[in-house]
């Protein structure tokens, strides 16, 4: 905002109106850093998706140059991912295309993912950025991370086959691995091992670059292409040709756009949001739809492949110090300089190096640990995960994309579908009501009172689990009152209303009355508005359980309930306490 409170009139570029010249310095050397970091990586990611080399590089200049004065997240850092390859790879394959028209095809399913950003953005869907759950996430990028790695052992061992499923493609690697060619398979573990120790030993080391350098000049020194190690072979010099997207394909191609645009989204916003600082202007996801999806949309006609915010690259920007898009825009000029200059020298890189480059950053995707967390704290959504895992796996990359999203929004159905209900008692010498437990056997109840604590909407698709949740609680308390806390209930639709109200003449036809406790204005309204409201009154709904539990007490003499000859833990009527 200006200094006057009010909004900035301009829509872009809102952090060079807040630049500061010490920023400088630091952003300049983080662009360089993470240059030095994503062109080999994104070069590597082209290959995933059967692309030359050189798409890499187009994929890291066209997209930064448009999100740099668009997006709102400083130090995200917008190219291709891992994630975004292997779905981009699933889907020219699934749609057959010729290796001859694959750039043009490339281009238009870039096209169409900037297309649904843009049109997501336009409809305000900002929200779907926490469409995908966190376990099923995880699943889903664990999967991602096997299918990739299965996909460049071939590469490492120097030997070809058609490629299928991954069962198939594991098999296949089984039968040709007499085939394998020791040369490749010897460079492939040293780059290999090279990024490993880099990586452990000097975390801020810009370590692809290192190891596709050492590549290159092992392969001036030695010749290793004389030995049966292949090259990447000639890269074109110059600026991204302007490419046609294939506007035949769109049909074929557009189902697959849909799931690259999510994931794209989903990890730009993460990444964004991850390595953001308190002082930073907050990212407005709406403006991130737009900047991705045209950066996506001119990337197409450049060149590029799908692209997106990647986490590693994101984390290496923000960590060589960069404070604005200003570190984006080097690193879009380190490509530039690359594009021009260095094309016949990365020509000599060893094709193993790349898939060396692709296996060491996608086994990052398989993070044991965080499936163990799950499991610790929370075993139903362990198994969403592993089946989010198993989609991938099984099915391919653009099913299990499917296959997460349908995970995501059944785990969220059973969820809402499913809202706890408690039996509530009173923490002896105070006003703290909570549900009864083993661990408090203490807590006070009270003769011919039933306190139940709802929690979550409640509205046609849960109101029936609801009610069958409480009546064995009726049926074994068999109380007076059946005090109702909604305290933690945010909306009563219609159909919830009319069968509590059902509910209550039901139980005021047998002798039992129902209380409602702790109606936030949106609920108090509805019911005043129904005839339950009326029925009610004021005496029977309470500001709080300690207001409605103490009249309850105050009137009990009045109230006859079978309860009152039940033995059970009682206590004595009470004054209202002030609540601690």
């Amino acid at each position: 905002m200006s200094s006057n409170g009010r909004h900035r009139p301009v829509p872009i570029l809102d952090w060079l109106f807040e630049y500061r010249r010490d920023w400088l310095g630091s952003d300049v050397v983080a662009g360089l850093t993470t240059g030095a970091v994503v062109i080999p990586k994104a070069m590597a990611y082209a290959t995933i998706a059967g692309l030359p080399p050189q798409v890499g590089l187009y994929t890291v200049f066209v997209p930064m140059l448009v999100y740099a004065p668009l997006g709102t997240s400083r130090p995200l850092s917008v190219s291709t991912t891992t994630t975004i390859a292997i779905l981009a790879a699933a889907q020219l394959g699934a749609a057959g295309v010729d290796p001859s028209s694959l750039l043009p095809a490339s281009a238009m399913l870039t096209l169409l993912v900037g297309a649904v950003l843009a049109l997501a953005a336009c409809l305000r869907l900002g929200f779907i950025a926490n469409f995908i759950s966190e376990p099923v996430l995880i699943g889903f990028k664990a999967g991602i991370g096997l299918v990739i790695v299965l996909d460049q052992v071939p590469k490492l061992l120097g030997i070809h086959f058609p490629k299928g499923a991954f069962l198939h493609n594991l098999l296949a690697i089984g039968r040709n691995l007499p085939a394998a060619s020791v040369p490749t398979l010897t460079v492939g573990i040293a780059m290999i091992a090279m990024l490993v120790a880099l990586e452990h030993f000097l975390p801020r080391a810009p370590s692809p670059l290192i190891v596709v350098a050492l590549a290159i000049t092992a392969e001036k020194l030695f010749g290793l292409h004389a030995y049966g190690v292949q090259l990447v072979g000639q890269i074109p010099q110059g600026l991204p040709p302007v490419t046609s997207p294939d506007f035949s394909l769109a049909a074929l191609l557009w189902p697959g756009a849909l799931g690259i645009a999510l994931m794209s989204f989903t990890e730009s916003i993460a990444a964004g949001r991850a390595f953001a600082t308190s002082d930073e202007p907050p990212i407005r996801a709406n403006r991130e739809l737009v900047a991705t999806g045209l950066a996506n949309a001119a990337g197409a006609f450049l060149g590029a492949m799908p692209s997106g915010g990647g986490t590693s690259q994101t984390a290496v920007n923000r960590q060589a110090g960069a404070r604005t898009q200003l570190a984006e825009l080097v690193t879009a000029g380190a490509t530039l300089v690359t594009m021009l200059l260095l094309g016949p020298l990365l020509g000599l890189m060893p094709e193993t190096t790349l898939a060396a480059v692709v296996i060491v950053y996608s086994i990052g995707l398989i993070s044991p640990a965080e499936f163990r967390a799950i499991l610790v704290i929370r075993r139903t959504e362990f198994f969403w995960a592993v089946a989010a895992l198993a989609g991938v796996v099984l099915l391919g990359t653009l099913q299990g994309i499917v296959v997460a999203v349908v995970i995501s929004l059944v785990a969220l159905a059973y969820q809402t579908a499913n809202p706890p209900v408690h039996v509530l008692g009173r923490k002896p010498g105070t006003n703290v009501f909570r549900p009864l437990s083993p661990e408090h056997p203490e807590d006070e109840t009270f003769p011919g009172l039933l306190l139940l604590r709802l929690e979550g909407r409640m509205f046609f698709f849960n109101v029936e689990h609801i009610a069958e949740q409480i009546r064995p609680l009726i049926d074994t308390a068999r109380p007076a009152v059946i005090m109702l806390d909604l305290s933690a209930v945010p909306d009563l639709e219609y159909t919830a209303l009319r069968m509590l109200a059902a509910a209550e003449e039901r139980h005021r036809a047998r002798g039992v009355q129902l209380w409602l406790v702790g109606l936030n204005p949106g609920v108090l309204a509805v019911i005043q508005r129904s005839p339950l409201g009326s029925i009610l009154g004021r005496e029977r709904m309470r500001f709080t359980l300690e207001v409605a539990v103490a009249g309850y007490l105050a009137s009990r003499s009045t109230v006859e309930s079978p309860a009152d000859r039940v033995t059970g833990r009682t206590a004595a009527p009470a004054e209202p306490r002030e609540r601690h």
